[in-house]
């Protein structure tokens, strides 16, 4: 876990930006995810890979969202609450992500709102945007969270 201080909905603002860690991506991470997770012929096998589609060995979309959701938790954004998804739009893949990848991400604020519902809680909208080393963008979203405001409004 970064030793990054905790933020609150009231250290917010658009346009802020947070670097996350970079991520190396085996081929043995994409295959063990693959097994469980997405056992297609393309996520699992790197002869079969050949043949398809992805035209060689590619990790799953999901577990390319997973290893974005490990990258944030360990970014420089760290929200006092941690990070409470309330969903995610525009969940794109854009890229094959390949073993010898390294990804790395930062996370924009788009916009914070006080929530109406929770008092103690602003509604945050965040840009996630995954990169391969080559700097190509390889998957992207844009998640709302929980965020716990310092002071509480009636």
């Amino acid at each position: 876990m970064n030793a990054t201080r905790s933020v609150y909905f009231e250290d917010l603002a658009p346009g802020m930006r947070f670097d996350c860690p970079t991520r190396e991506v085996t081929e043995q991470d994409i295959v063990r995810f693959a097994r469980e997770f997405d056992p297609q012929p393309f996520h699992l096998d790197r002869e079969a890979a050949e043949a398809t589609f992805f035209q060689g060995l590619a990790a799953s979309g999901w577990h390319t969202a997973a290893m974005m959701m490990g990258m944030a938790t360990r970014s420089d954004f760290q929200p006092a609450n941690g990070h409470i998804g309330m969903g995610v739009d525009g969940l794109r893949f854009q890229r094959p992500v390949r073993p010898g990848d390294t990804l790395h991400m930062h996370i924009k604020i788009l916009n914070a709102r006080r929530s109406t519902s929770q008092p103690r809680f602003g509604v945050v909208k965040v840009r996630w945007e995954a990169c391969n080393d080559r700097g190509e963008v390889v998957a992207e979203a844009t998640p709302s969270m929980w965020i716990e405001a310092r002071e509480v409004r009636p």
